[in-house]
């Protein structure tokens, strides 16, 4: 049974030992893969520490590089599961592992894979939470993580976090860092200027919200930005007859043409702005307020409403924030 006793006093990786690695691999950091390592232990253990993460749990790794905070994870006492892209980085992850904390090599499972290619928990190899399926000879695919703890690649971060969100619904919390900007974003409310497509649709799976900054000195190569952890808990989607699917186009619809009202927005989803306003009306919604006034049960409920067939109208409910709609310039 593999050791879940925190290792206390284990070697993280520092700048020089990042470099090693990097030049030992002939890898060089590219931004088509957004690659930025961290070289900081202070600061991957601040980020295992702020994710909560419990001796023996099973937590999701998305593109643990050369392993800086995969060994803090496992430093903590978890089980990781590491989704890497690049080749050379999953082959020689479980080297490194086992050459900086051997103790803990056996609770490192490295799948090579494209995170935004995830379907389920099968498209990984592992097991769904408590199947009940009778022990044999051989080894047991790993248990299905119930949290996500990953430096998300800066490129793809949005894309990758709602497709694990959508695709494994065994993640119950999440802790990732992604550019300040980004993180602004995906815990943003209804109402503010930062409130957008990835506020809403993130919304649709979890909670959300901002927590520590992160300078950018602690990686390398430097980035031009800042760094910000969001702290992602799940929840129930809105009651709604809508798919996320009809949702979400309603979501995209909406913030297309952002300065719109949703009279005009959704005019080319309904098939005319008339059609967009009775939608609204049926939906209890005032036609004239823009996307960035909904929440994502607002949404949900306009989804519902365009797939109905015309009925009378309720009246229109109050905004879902109080903040007044703001001509964006």
């Amino acid at each position: 049974m593999p050791d879940t006793t925190p290792q206390a006093g284990a070697g993280l990786l520092g700048p020089a030992e990042i470099r090693g690695l990097a030049a030992a691999l002939g890898v060089r950091p590219t931004k088509t893969l957004g690659q930025n390592f961290v070289h900081d232990a202070g600061t991957v253990r601040r980020i295992v520490r702020s994710a909560g993460v419990e001796p023996g749990e099973s937590v999701l790794e998305i593109g643990p590089g050369l392993g800086s905070l995969t060994l803090a994870l496992l430093e903590a006492g978890a089980r990781v599961v590491a989704v890497e892209i690049d080749p050379p980085l999953a082959r020689a992850l479980p080297a490194t592992i086992a050459d900086r904390m051997p103790g803990a090599a056996d609770r490192l499972s490295v799948i090579n894979a494209d995170a935004l290619a995830i379907t389920g928990l099968e498209s990984l190899g592992l097991a769904q939470p408590d199947d009940g399926a009778a022990p044999g000879p051989a080894a047991p695919p790993p248990a299905a993580p119930t949290r996500l703890v990953a430096n998300l690649p800066y490129n793809v971060a949005v894309p990758v976090l709602l497709t694990v969100l959508a695709a494994l619904p065994s993640i119950r919390s999440a802790t990732v860092m992604v550019q300040a900007e980004v993180a602004d974003r995906l815990a943003a409310a209804p109402g503010s200027r930062t409130y957008g497509v990835p506020s809403a649709k993130t919304a649709w799976h979890a909670a959300a919200r901002r927590t520590i900054t992160i300078g950018r000195t602690v990686f390398w190569p430097v980035p031009g930005v800042d760094s910000a952890l969001v702290e992602l808990t799940r929840r129930e989607p809105p009651a709604t007859t809508s798919s996320r699917e009809e949702v979400f186009a309603v979501v995209d619809a909406a913030f297309a043409q952002r300065r719109k009202t949703l009279r005009q927005a959704l005019a080319a989803l309904a098939g005319s702005p008339d059609a967009a306003e009775a939608a609204c009306r049926r939906a209890g919604i005032d036609p004239a307020l823009r996307g960035e006034r909904l929440d994502i049960a607002a949404f949900a409920a306009l989804a519902e409403a365009l797939a109905a067939p015309e009925a009378p109208a309720a009246a229109p409910k109050a905004p879902t924030s109080s903040t007044a709609p703001e001509e964006k310039r």
